[in-house]
């Protein structure tokens, strides 16, 4: 039997395994030079390394029948532009469905290019015309700028629906981590404000609960690619001293959301091997029990990112072709007759 600590919480003493071929991938990870622990002080250093890793548009595209193009739009009332990046079909026709994608890295890293991969693919296959969103970033940028930008992007891309070929009763909104947090918060906005009517809402591994204590976050708080101190460190960065408090907005950690009712269909998505694991289980229930079109996917042996470190893995296969079935579910049941 586990032993109970002084703040009588019991700890899980085990923690099931890596799937073999995502082990693989964190092994050739690991391999190269350790990367140092994040921390408000490496944070520039992490910065730099991610956009190193990331796609440029040009590359991304190449070979595919796409193109993109860069916008400037409005931000929040009274705060700067930000920047859009437009990618679509050359042959896109008119009425085409659209995915607004917003990145992940854990509120405080990361860029809009990030997930290019992810989305090319899905233009590929479904005729997107797809916007990713810069949004400012924790800490130089709190509470609620980032939320607040990605609506923003939201909100430019629904009034200007015709103008990009897009039919507005098939809008998608799509996130990873904490970009998957901010998707939530985003569809909470946007049902709150009476905003952007939202088709679904694909929530990947989605970054939602800043209270950091769940079962889950202990049991492979120090394992894995996301770590628990990495974790408190993007929602200290993003909440300041109000993380983890009791009064902390639902635009900001949709966990904390008292009502789910009237939100868009939800695809939830969450690694068995994972901090966000329970928070994401929980989200879904929750999801459910307030009559909202959900689906959920815990996959085996899965660490946090692990479609990004093993993309041609078993289970990166099986998760994709999951995620474009419940598009094509999706995109049926709204399309018009």
């Amino acid at each position: 039997m586990n032993a109970l600590p002084m703040d009588g919480r019991r700890r899980p003493a085990v923690r099931a395994p890596f799937d073999p071929e995502l082990a693989a991938a964190a092994d050739r990870m690991r391999a190269g030079a350790e990367p140092p622990a994040l921390t408000i002080d490496t944070l520039a250093e992490a910065r730099v390394s991610m956009a190193t890793m990331n796609l440029g548009c040009d590359e991304a595209v190449r070979g595919r029948d796409i193109e993109w193009e860069d916008h400037t739009v409005p931000g929040p009332p009274g705060q700067p532009d930000i920047t859009v990046t437009v990618l679509r079909p050359r042959s896109a026709t008119a009425a085409a469905p659209g995915l607004y994608n917003i990145h992940g890295g854990g509120m405080v890293m990361d860029n809009r290019f990030s997930d290019l991969p992810r989305m090319v693919e899905l233009i590929d296959e479904f005729g997107f015309v797809a916007v990713t969103v810069e949004y400012r970033l924790a800490p130089e940028h709190p509470h609620p700028a980032p939320v607040e930008d990605c609506y923003a992007g939201l909100v430019w891309m629904a009034e200007r629906a015709s103008e990009l070929g897009i039919d507005p009763s098939m809008l998608v909104v799509m996130g990873g981590s904490a970009g998957g947090g901010l998707s939530a918060g985003v569809c909470l906005l946007a049902r709150d404000r009476g905003g952007p009517a939202v088709a679904g809402q694909m929530l990947l591994c989605p970054m939602i609960d800043d209270r950091n204590d769940s079962a889950s976050t202990l049991q492979y708080g120090e394992h894995g690619v996301w770590s628990r101190a990495s974790n408190e460190l993007g929602w200290t960065s993003l909440l300041g001293d109000e993380a983890g408090a009791e009064q902390v907005s639902p635009y900001a950690a949709p966990a904390r959301a008292t009502d789910l009712s009237d939100l868009p269909p939800a695809f939830v998505e969450v690694g068995a091997v994972e901090i966000f694991r329970d928070e994401d289980v929980e989200y879904y229930s929750r999801l459910c029990a307030a009559g909202v079109p959900a689906e959920l996917h815990v996959w085996a042996g899965a660490y946090h990112g692990f479609d990004r470190l093993a993309p041609a893995s078993e289970v990166t296969r099986a998760a994709l072709a999951t995620r474009s079935s419940w598009l094509r579910r999706l995109l049926g049941q709204v399309r018009p007759a």
